[in-house]
């Protein structure tokens, strides 16, 4: 919009301040007017009136067709006419959308034509066609910095009203048609069937104890107890309370298929003899009646809005049955008697084979989605014989030898007792200091004086139990939690399912564990249909009948469609762009013979050596390194000149921040004392060590130096591939063009200046309460090619942005739409300026998996062709998305990424769409193959990545300077920015890479 001579915003003619008369429609009968303001907004927003015809209404039987002229949006668009001598007028422009489309409540409503270059609206075109556009130092950044853009976090400006909220758009036509070839595939999505005309009735039970605890603290409850506690209470009332009609979710929800009497109940529960009574308060409280004809009206279209409530109480009654039957981990379930599927990783630990499973509303009607999943458990076996598997030359007569490794193997494990019957699972809290023959405690004595009397732990047991205790000279497990309780360990057995964390597996156990997960098509699919139909699965146990669902236990057919690749560009060795049409199958291409597009010289780099002073067998062989990256530079057609520096030192100089920063530093001096700009710095680690985070930390905040990492055996054995793999790394850190698409992008060319943004989000690990979760955008910053990303750019302007947005489940696409997606339209109106936008959300984090139907539907390696895209059957009901699995999958199963539009101001077909963000995949900066991932995202999942690294060094630092626990200062200081700011130098590059 344009300025007056003030700098005041120029309104339409006549503009008051309050909304402008709605103009008339053209003639079109059974349109209606709707023109709001939703709460919060300024009050010099102007209003757009939306003309929409009825939906025509339609009995819950027959589902709508959104093909057809059901709906038809007629929107007035605001134009400006020639400006006159005083203000400008503002005309409407009558346009047909597209069906289904969604008007957005706000002043982006209508769209504004961007002011050319001459106007007074701050623009400025310099330089080369192909450059960016800048605005004038007036105006503010567009692309906020990388460190201030927050995401996910709620804001009160951006509350809206529930009538005012928007949600995700419609499907803009049936779905794709384009395709080079189709195949016929599987999906592990099962069809369900329910009866809409069934309510589940939807209750909350409170549980306490009639006895308050020791110190007046409320006692929490663990799901087993919980499980326990309503298995007594409805066995003790079977006619009123039929435990067969339920499912609970293991914490304060009971769904039930028939009416439950609301009332108080007395439950008393004991774990075996000589265990004291609990008694219980058990209060059923009704909550909702889910009524399942709203999920068929979802289903049909008929109703927008996700009844979610419902989905989530027939989600539990699906589960309940393997709930009770299998060791449940966080929504997975793994059956262990017997186990579908097991591979003992010894040392005490099994992989044990298991399901995931969650409803889905989609095309088809509602599908039960099953996939595999593996885990590493402990084995379920007596303490001792734990011990000697888990603990390496472990003996017993030289227990005190092997003392700290017990207590780390054992402390916290959940065990049963065997000298006495007892239900009830105990946790070890620690190991006597003294052995058992000398373990004594205090026990009442009836006596003269009734004092109580010391009686050892060794004729206890053959008083009271007729145990003789065999391992008189080894400690005792300490099993108590408010007072002392000392069990031999000969009597105490590991608890069956208790779970063994990955990080800890050593590297043999961690492969094994790793090649399971990755199971081929075949086996993946086999073994989902085990779990499906064995009696601990989800369409088991009767559960799922008596709430009036069945689920069919074969697959769902597909036809799917595949798309072509694209044509790339290539440079040769002698400086030629070169055009290459890649093979279908696998959609690899190499670089022998061939080069990058833009090759950026390299005249001034050096080489830290962290292998110089270690073990002969990870010492970098330095001179042949050298001449081998030259001379595949040389291939490449690429000037490469010998390294200005090159630095000897060790691991463990790498491992000390101090001793590491002082050694950067030192090179940083030395460059600018001879005038010369570090281009990068080549770093070779014997292995993976923590001083990576110390030195990406350092280098990128501080000192404003890129570096490369390897190790020395790759770089030592390596063959071509690992020369130019490191090539293409360095290449796009200092600015290059590794690959680019012949034609351009698809739907944008000939398009004035288009951004892709990428935004993801890095979450601390499931054990990691205190550290923060890690934000990051990237953008493109070299149109047309757009392969160049960067954490920030100054003033660019496009006139239309594309947003990619990855870590949002379905269940918070309501928030991005309209807290994120609102917030970042208030940043642009700030500085009037209002680009086009599209926002679709990438998700990995999905259980589908699709399985060629035969040999000629997929690859040799039995997984679906890249360029598979899938938008029928297993997508949402209405909404716009697809599965597009975009690369050749040659280990495991591969796995497609979902693509969800939520809001799209270009009108994409879905042709146009699928077409774009495959080709975008071929533009990945570290590999000669298509990715799985659109690039924007998987370079905001990299950046956040480096962030995460950079918490965790100034943690690592900070901890190792100061009298503070790490978890403190995770605490208290991990949110000051200046610790995460990027180094000016390194802003506009792609050093994440």
């Amino acid at each position: 919009m344009e300025t007056g001579a003030a700098g005041t915003q120029a309104q339409p003619s006549g503009y008051t301040g309050r909304e402008i008369p709605p103009p008339q429609p053209p003639e079109e009968p059974n349109l209606w007017p709707e023109c709001r303001r939703p709460s919060g907004t300024e009050p010099d927003l102007i209003l757009q009136p939306e003309w929409r015809r009825p939906r025509p209404t339609a009995p819950p039987s027959e589902p709508s067709n959104r093909g057809g002229e059901e709906e038809i949006l007629l929107q007035p668009q605001w134009r400006r006419s020639k400006p006159t001598a005083s203000a400008s007028v503002w005309e409407p422009e009558w346009r047909r959308s597209r069906t289904g489309s969604t008007a957005f409540p706000w002043n982006q409503n209508y769209s504004v034509r961007k002011p050319s270059a001459s106007s007074s609206g701050g623009v400025e075109r310099r330089g080369d066609p192909n450059d960016l556009w800048r605005a004038l130092p007036a105006a503010d950044s567009v692309i906020p910095r990388l460190e201030k853009l927050q995401i996910s976090k709620p804001t009160s400006s951006c509350t809206l009203e529930k009538k005012d909220r928007i949600s995700p758009i419609q499907r803009p036509d049936n779905g794709g048609t384009i395709a080079i070839l189709t195949s016929r595939l599987r999906v592990n999505h099962f069809p369900v069937k329910f009866d809409p005309e069934r309510t589940i009735m939807h209750y909350s039970v409170g549980v306490k104890p009639k006895v308050s605890s020791k110190f007046g603290q409320p006692q929490r409850l663990s799901k087993s107890d919980l499980s326990m506690i309503r298995e007594k209470l409805f066995s003790d009332d079977p006619e009123r309370l039929p435990l067969e009609m339920t499912a609970h979710d293991g914490a304060k929800n009971i769904y039930s298929a028939v009416q439950l009497p609301e009332e108080t109940f007395s439950v008393e529960i004991t774990d075996g003899e000589d265990e004291k009574i609990i008694s219980y308060s058990v209060t059923l409280t009704l909550v909702n009646k889910l009524r399942l004809c709203k999920l068929m009206d979802y289903l049909s279209g008929h109703n927008l809005s996700i009844p979610r409530d419902i989905l989530q109480g027939m989600d539990v009654v699906v589960k309940e049955n393997p709930a009770r039957r299998t060791v449940s981990v966080g929504g997975r379930y793994y059956p262990t008697n017997p186990p579908v599927v097991m591979k003992d990783l010894h040392h005490g630990i099994i992989a044990v084979g298991g399901f995931q499973h969650s409803l889905k509303p989609t095309s088809q009607g509602l599908s039960l989605c099953v996939d595999y999943s593996v885990l590493a458990f402990r084995k379920g076996m007596p303490v001792l014989d734990f011990l000697h598997e888990c603990i390496n030359n472990f003996k017993l007569d030289e227990f005190e030898k092997f003392r700290k490794c017990v207590e780390g193997a054992l402390i916290g494990l959940k065990v049963n007792v065997t000298h006495r019957k007892c239900n009830r699972k105990y946790i070890i809290s620690r190991l006597t200091p003294m052995n058992t023959r000398y373990v004594t405690f205090p026990i009442d004595n009836t006596g003269e004086w009734n004092r109580p009397k010391d009686v050892s732990l060794l004729t206890f047991f053959k008083d009271k139990y007729g145990k003789e205790i065999m391992y008189k000279d080894i400690p005792c497990l300490d099993l108590g939690k408010d007072k002392k309780n000392y069990v031999p360990m000969e009597f105490c057995v590991l608890v069956e399912g208790q779970r063994y964390p990955k990080d800890r597996l050593d590297s043999i156990s961690a492969n094994t564990l790793k090649t399971m997960s990755l199971a081929h098509p075949n086996d993946r699919e086999g073994a989902i249909h085990k779990m499906v139909q064995s009696s601990d699965g989800p369409c088991s146990g009767g559960f799922t009948q008596n709430f009036g669902m069945s689920v069919k236990t074969t697959m769902t057919t597909i036809v799917a469609r595949v798309l072509g690749p694209p044509e790339l560009k290539l440079g040769d060795p002698n400086g030629k762009i070169i055009k290459l049409t890649v093979d279908l199958e696998k959609c690899h291409w190499n670089l022998a013979g061939r080069s990058m597009v833009e090759g950026k010289p390299v005249e001034h780099w050096g080489i830290i050596d962290f292998t110089s002073f270690g073990p002969s067998k990870y010492k970098l062989r330095g001179k042949d390194f050298i001449q081998k990256l030259i001379g595949k530079y040389k291939k490449l057609g690429v000037y490469m000149q010998e390294p200005i520096c090159y630095e000897e030192s060790s691991m463990k100089i790498l491992a000390c921040y101090n001793l590491l920063s002082e050694l950067l530093e030192k090179i940083k001096n030395i460059c600018k004392y001879n005038q010369v700009h570090l281009q990068f710095l080549l770093c070779v680690m014997a292995k993976k060590s923590p001083g990576y985070k110390y030195l990406k930390w350092i280098s990128e905040t501080k000192l404003g130096i890129v570096t490369q990492c390897c190790l020395s055996n790759g770089a030592n054995e390596a063959e071509d591939k690992f020369y130019t793999n490191l090539a293409l790394k360095i290449n796009a850190k200092l600015g290059g063009s590794n690959v680019e698409l012949s034609n351009g992008l698809p739907y944008f060319v000939g398009e004035e200046h288009v951004m892709f943004l990428g935004a993801d989000v890095n979450h601390p690990g499931y054990q990691d309460i205190r550290s923060p979760s890690i934000s990051a955008v990237v953008a493109t910053v070299n149109w047309p090619a757009a392969n160049r990303y960067a954490a920030r750019e100054d003033g660019v302007r496009p006139e239309r942005i594309v947003i990619f947005r990855d870590g949002v489940s379905e269940y918070q696409f309501d928030m991005v739409l309209n807290e994120e997606l609102l917030d970042l339209k208030r940043v642009f109106q700030r500085v009037n300026y209002f680009p086009t936008i599209t926002l679709i959300v990438a998700q990995k984090r999905h259980q589908t998996r699709f399985f060629p139907e035969g040999w000629r539907d997929g690859s040799s390696s039995g997984n679906i062709l890249p360029g598979t895209v899938v938008d029928t059957k297993v997508i949402h009901p209405f909404e716009f998305d697809f599965y597009l699995c975009s690369y050749y999958g040659n280990l495991g199963t591969s796995k497609p990424t979902h693509y969800h539009v939520l809001w799209d101001e270009h009108k994409f077909t879905s042709d146009e769409l699928q077409k774009l963000i495959y080709h975008m995949c071929f533009t990945f900066a570290k590999c000669t193959k298509p990715v799985s991932l659109v690039p924007p995202v998987y370079y905001a999942d990299l950046a956040a990545y480096r962030g995460r690294l950079y918490h965790e060094a100034r943690i690592g630092m900070q901890s190792s300077n100061s009298t503070k626990d790490a978890s403190s200062l995770s605490r208290t200081t991990s949110f000051e920015q200046g610790f995460y700011s990027l180094h000016a130098d390194l802003e506009n590059i792609m050093f994440f890479i």
